[in-house]
């Protein structure tokens, strides 16, 4: 099974950005995240023909939203809102056995005080309920993979300058301890860097404030594949799909893609 996760920003405009990508690598599930389309705007046909005719989307007018596309059936869907907000950051499925969850953690804004941002504060505040939530769930048995935008990026190899950037919001330390913390309620494997050693240069996501990212390649990576340690020994090849920033108005992520043999 392969498993691919990719902020879109925007399904619908993106449409044929994610039929291209379908084209391209043939994932058998795909999880989206800022959809940006409420459910009945949804381009549920649409995606259908394109090989995805089970889905679980939880979706709201130009913002946020999550999807879960799959070839295969979709058992249990659900869902939680967080913070006391519904605002679509959160779906679930269970496919093949694989109970699966689609996150998109809220950015942050721009500056990392919870006391005088908000945006901050909700992020934290989001990342400790989920926290707590997979804690009290925790089972050493489950076949439980998480998968999305968590816009923080941990380590120093996932951003451009981890000088620069330590103060910067997706990489301050307080934003990576809570990101570990929520790891290790899973517990959690992170799966991409099981596969990619920690210490290669990898990014999914670049500014569009840039004017060419190939120059600088200042990015970092924000999306991200967890799995439960039952599944690390099947966790097959990771790809970031790196070129498609290059397609014609891209998202400013890039698909991420891991395997799972058996």
């Amino acid at each position: 099974m392969k498993i691919a996760t990719w902020n879109i920003n925007s399904v619908r405009l993106r449409l044929d950005l994610l039929k291209r990508f379908v084209n391209d690598s043939g994932p058998d599930v795909i999880c989206l995240q800022e959809t940006k389309a409420a459910d009945g705007l949804f381009p549920a046909e649409a995606i259908s023909r394109l090989g995805y005719p089970h889905q679980a989307v939880r979706g709201m007018k130009s913002y946020n939203g999550v999807a879960i596309l799959s070839k295969l059936p979709i058992e249990e869907v659900g869902g939680r809102d967080w913070c006391g907000r519904r605002d679509a950051r959160h779906v679930s499925a269970v496919i093949g056995g694989l109970e699966l969850h689609n996150f998109y953690v809220p950015a942050g804004g721009d500056v990392p005080d919870p006391a005088i941002n908000d945006k901050f504060a909700h992020k934290l505040e989001f990342l400790r309920q989920v926290t707590g939530w997979f804690r009290r769930r925790r089972d050493p048995d489950a076949k439980r993979m998480l998968v999305g935008d968590l816009n923080i990026a941990p380590l120093a190899a996932d951003v451009w300058s981890h000088k620069q950037l330590a103060n910067v919001v997706s990489h301050t330390e307080v934003e990576i301890r809570a990101l570990e913390s929520m790891r290790k309620a899973g517990p959690w494997v992170d799966a991409v860097r099981r596969l990619i050693p920690p210490e290669e240069i990898l990014f999914t996501w670049w500014s569009y404030r840039s004017p060419d990212w190939t120059v600088n390649n200042r990015g970092r990576r924000l999306d991200h594949v967890w799995v439960t340690e039952p599944l690390a020994p099947s966790l097959r090849r990771a790809r970031a799909f790196t070129h498609c920033r290059s397609w014609p108005k891209p998202s400013d992520h890039v698909p991420l893609m891991v395997g799972l043999s058996g």
